[in-house]
């Protein structure tokens, strides 16, 4: 048959329309049974240009659709109803693919059928290049992952994303069941749900770890007829977020800290309402979380909210920057509480301010006692007067504004012959004399002034001139005076006995001049003594630092006690490595784990053990940890040829029994003695050089190793440092850490190399933070380093695991 061009140029185009949708065009002709098939058909068959199927015209179709496509056609053939189903193809090559056949009745000129034709289209053709925009548009519309299952879970179909996302080639898929992809524990319930969802015909959904516990599916099933088509996509990124959210979530919920998130504005009224509470908030205020979301913080404040420290707060958010500050709050039943408060900004990735994240410890409690502490500081516990400490708050006070000075009168009392009284009716009588007199001075005084007692029989009054309290200093104190010197000379009705007592005053003044607590209690300690010939005296006062200072130290010590009862030290390791990387040691580090404070650095208490001698037995414990440490390491030959550093103290060091101790110690856990290194500090050499060399001497014979540690700061002389029988010079940080950046101490760090050198002793840097540190000791000749740049101090659980870290890495 001879085409004319326009019909050439046709179906020219025709063809490129088939291509284009992947559509393949077939007729059935009623009467012969012939069958044709377009070029496209074949194409989507994967079979040669001009073939055509000889015999069944369904073959190329999946067995189980082919009844149903037969029925479809005859029913076309005989009455015209046209129809449009899906189906599977079995290529030639024994490939499926899902494919959407149309048919429709051809009629002659009088209406009878004489032929059936229709279209076939490929519903994902892999004709088309994977990955591009028209084949992801392909399956089903979609750029996600897509197959196709039969009723009995079995995969007939999977796009190139699909198999991507399973990790395995359609060939090793198809005819698997689908729930086999997933985690074996969730296997059997999917089944059960996809057999039930195929029964109803309903859609299916789920999110589940897949089959290499890997990554997380979402999955979305629809019926259709040939069984379910399915949707997958990866959520493990969502999942992962979701859990980090949830276990945040839970961390904050359960923190004992009050956790407020408020959004970031306004700041003016009503204020930033509230987002997020956690369960803390409710146990402490009271409040539940429904009756303070969308509520702004403010509700929480009463009457005795510090007013100081909510301007600090309004400031910093003004500013956009924390603030810290202890407030007084309020409960919802109207009971006060003391919150340490710190409030935070909270960004998002543009630095945007989205929120503000207040985080409240309810620090009643501590409040509580430091109101104690503070009224035992100030109050005195015998007569409930104010002390000498407090005393002189209030004198400063009194003196401290230049602009406005006070005006009044100090006021010195002793009692006469209070020691008679004391040593023959005895202290009892005494204290119970003392506190009639405290009862009797404040009577004699207005409210607002003070009466304090300085300690045994001495006694202060100071008066001011208030607006509140009007005072002419010198007549309001000779009338004062004269009041006590009635009231004290009245007798005093003591258990069993009448006594009789007086008196003696002083008194000096201050007004408007220009003088220093210093100068008026020099003054009033004359004018004292002036009165004495009259019967007039005083004595002198603490200074309120230095007993705050010893208050401090003596709850410090008290603390390193019950720490010491209580097991609160561990001991912590930082190793020490070698110039090959290689670890060669750990030093010891002591460690004390405070219940409330948590971890005490040991500069903060080291003074304080060696002052009360607690030193010694915490630092025989220390030994005794490391020996049996090494003892352990000894049994492992990955181990084996670890040292332990272990700081001594002078305190220790000089203790007679310390020789013996560590041989002692080194005999019952049966460790090689050269496995022990002890690092001194520089300060034995301050005296006693003899015996520190002896002992050096004795330690060293036993096989110790003995490090100088600290090496150039302390009292380091030349002269002794080549009589000590040393292993090693340990580099103090102090040098270390500017070594790069300031020529004295890159001097000082050569020198002390060279030293070593000279001495034939080994020198190891502490403090190495990085690698140009490293290097710049190294090419010195220091070839021992330990510091936060290979690893920091850890419990002994931690070492271990970073030591196998290290051996696995050594491995690879």
């Amino acid at each position: 048959m001879t085409h004319t061009p326009d019909q050439t140029q046709d179906a020219g185009l025709l063809d490129m329309l088939e291509r284009a949708a992947s559509i393949g065009v077939w007729r059935l002709d009623s009467r012969t049974g012939a069958l044709t098939w377009s070029q496209q058909l074949a194409d989507t068959h994967g079979a040669p240009p001009g073939y055509v199927p000889r015999g069944d015209p369904l073959q190329h179709f999946a067995p189980e659709n082919r009844d149903k496509l037969r029925e479809l056609v005859d029913a076309c053939a005989a009455d015209g109803a046209p129809f449009d189903e899906e189906a599977q193809i079995v290529r030639l090559d024994g490939r499926r693919a899902w494919v959407r056949v149309l048919g429709q009745p051809v009629r002659d000129e009088h209406g009878a059928i004489v032929a059936v034709q229709g279209a076939v289209q490929e519903i994902a053709p892999r004709g088309l290049r994977p990955g591009t925009l028209l084949r992801m548009g392909a399956a089903l519309g979609s750029g996600e992952a897509f197959a196709t299952v039969d009723h009995n879970g079995q995969y007939t179909y999977l796009n190139d994303q699909a198999e991507r996302l399973l990790g395995a080639e359609s060939r090793q898929l198809l005819g698997r069941r689908f729930w086999n992809s997933f985690q074996k524990t969730v296997r059997l319930r999917l089944e059960e749900q996809f057999r039930a969802a195929c029964s109803a015909g309903i859609q299916l959904e789920f999110e589940e770890l897949d089959a290499r516990l890997v990554h997380w599916f979402e999955v979305r099933a629809f019926p259709f007829g040939g069984g379910m088509a399915v949707h997958l996509r990866d959520v493990t990124s969502r999942r992962k977020a979701q859990e980090q959210l949830r276990l945040l979530e839970g961390s904050i919920s359960r923190l004992n800290d009050i956790v407020i998130i408020t959004e970031a504005g306004p700041f003016s009224d009503p204020g930033p309402r509230i987002v997020f509470v956690n369960e803390a908030f409710e146990r402490r205020t009271g409040y539940s979380r429904d009756e303070v979301i969308g509520r702004s913080p403010r509700f929480l404040q009463g009457p005795n909210t510090q007013r100081r420290g909510l301007d600090q707060i309004r400031a910093a958010m003004e500013e956009w920057r924390p603030a810290r500050v202890d407030l007084i709050n309020y409960r919802k039943n109207g009971e006060p509480y003391w919150v340490d408060l710190d409030v935070s900004p909270v960004w998002d990735k543009e630095r945007k301010l989205t929120h503000w994240v207040a985080v409240g410890r309810d620090v009643t409690e501590r409040k509580l006692a430091e109101e104690k502490i503070q009224h035992l500081a100030f109050y005195d516990a015998l007569t409930k007067l104010p002390n000498r400490q407090l005393l002189m708050d209030r004198l400063h006070a009194a003196l401290a504004d230049p602009a406005r000075p006070r005006e009044g009168a100090l006021m010195f009392i002793d009692l006469d012959n209070f020691k008679v009284l004391n040593d023959t009716l005895g202290h009892q009588k005494g204290d119970m004399l003392l506190q009639l007199v405290a009862e009797r001075l404040r009577s004699c005084v207005a409210k607002g002034d003070t009466v304090a007692r300085l300690g045994g029989d001495e006694f202060v009054i100071l008066l001011e001139n208030r607006g509140d309290k009007p005072l002419e200093p010198a007549k309001g104190a000779r009338a004062v005076a004269e009041r006590i010197l009635a009231a004290l000379g009245e007798p005093y009705v003591l258990p069993g006995y009448l006594h009789h007592s007086t008196c003696s005053i002083g008194v000096t003044l201050f007004g408007k001049s220009d003088r220093t607590v210093s100068e008026l209690l020099k003054q009033a300690d004359l004018a004292m003594y002036q009165a004495k010939s009259a019967g007039r005296n005083t004595v002198c006062f603490f200074d309120p630092e230095m007993q705050a200072v010893v208050t401090a130290n003596a709850t410090l010590a008290a603390d390193l006690r019950q720490a010491w009862r209580e097991n609160q030290f561990r001991v912590d390791y930082q190793p020490q490595f070698g110039a090959d990387g290689r670890m060669i040691g750990v030093e010891a580090l002591l460690r004390w784990v405070h219940p409330q404070r948590g971890v005490v650095p040991p500069d903060q208490f080291i003074a304080a053990a060696e002052e009360t001698s607690l030193i010694v037995p915490i630092g025989r414990w220390v030994l005794d940890a490391a020996c049996a440490q090494l003892s352990e390491w000894e049994r492992r030959p990955d181990r084996r040829h670890l040292s332990i550093a272990v700081n001594v103290s002078v305190r220790q060091f000089r203790d007679p029994e310390f020789v013996d101790e560590v041989m002692t110690v080194i005999e019952q856990w049966r460790v090689p003695p050269n496995k022990l290194k002890l690092e001194l500090t520089e300060s034995l050499l301050a005296n006693g050089i003899d015996v520190t060399i002896a002992k050096m001497g004795s330690l060293k014979e036993m096989g110790v190793a003995l490090s100088l540690d600290d090496f150039g700061i302390g009292y380091s002389s030349l002269s002794y440092l080549k009589r000590l029988p040393l292993d090693q010079l340990k580099i103090d940080r102090e040098f270390v850490k500017d070594i790069l950046t300031d020529a004295n101490d890159a001097a000082i760090a050569r020198t002390i190399i060279g030293l070593a050198h000279s001495l034939n002793l080994d020198v190891i840097a502490e403090g190495v933070e990085t690698e140009e540190q490293r290097d710049f000791l190294a090419r010195q000749g220091c070839h021992s380093y330990q510091g936060y740049l290979f690893c920091r101090p850890l419990p002994i659980e931690e070492l271990e695991e970073f030591m196998d870290r290290l051996a696995v890495e050594a491995e690879v």
